[in-house]
């Protein structure tokens, strides 16, 4: 069986413990996704429909192979934990359970050019005292010696619309008839955006 799903982040709500504590979790419609291609450690996975004038004819082709009419809009690969898949079957959110832990990968939201106290955290200078300086970077490089900027120095510049994956997140509910997982915390990227949950497979920095 394959170890992880494509789906979208709807947003973001709370559900209560048997204890009425609140968690905080991410709606993620995830699945069902048709498997597209199956390798000896890895299996393909399509997600989404796309019209027929904006498929290929190689997606076509592809997807045609594994017994589909119709272009899949996302796909993506992942690991096999070693059960059989065949080509066409359907895999959802029945893979996951309660309680379990995922890493979910997405890109996160673009914040367009920002200065390097919001894209890194610099405190900038004082705020008063004549002080003209307050969001700015101060010196970015030595002078004689080595006489430039060195490289990966943190400047101003695009912030966000990356590729991310946040490890650690538990799965507080499946709901399997509506293809929704709960998952507890915040994931990376807008509403609606496309995102892969994958189950963990090892510690992560929460562990």
């Amino acid at each position: 069986m394959a170890t992880g799903l494509i789906g979208r982040k709807l947003g973001m709500t709370r559900v209560f413990a048997e204890d009425g504590t609140a968690v905080p979790v991410t709606v993620i419609e995830a699945g069902p996704c048709h498997v597209l291609q199956v390798r000896e450690t890895q299996a393909q996975l399509g997600w989404g429909r796309k019209t027929p004038i904006r498929s290929s004819r190689a997606a076509l082709g592809h997807a045609k192979a594994a017994g589909l009419d119709f272009a899949p809009q996302v796909v993506r690969s992942f690991p096999l934990d070693g059960a059989e898949l065949a080509l066409g079957s359907t895999v959802t959110v029945e893979i996951f359970a309660a309680g379990e832990r995922v890493k979910v990968t997405g890109t996160t939201k673009g914040r367009g050019f920002q200065g390097v106290v919001h894209r890194y955290g610099f405190h900038g200078g004082p705020g008063s005292h004549g002080n003209t300086r307050h969001r700015k970077p101060g010196s970015i490089g030595p002078g004689t010696d080595p006489s430039r900027v060195i490289k990966g120095k943190k400047m101003p510049g695009h912030m966000g619309d990356v590729r991310h994956t946040e490890l650690g997140l538990t799965i507080i509910r499946v709901d399997a008839e509506r293809n929704l997982l709960f998952v507890r915390g915040a994931i990376p990227g807008s509403k609606n955006g496309i995102v892969t949950v994958a189950k963990q497979g090892g510690k992560s920095r929460h562990d």
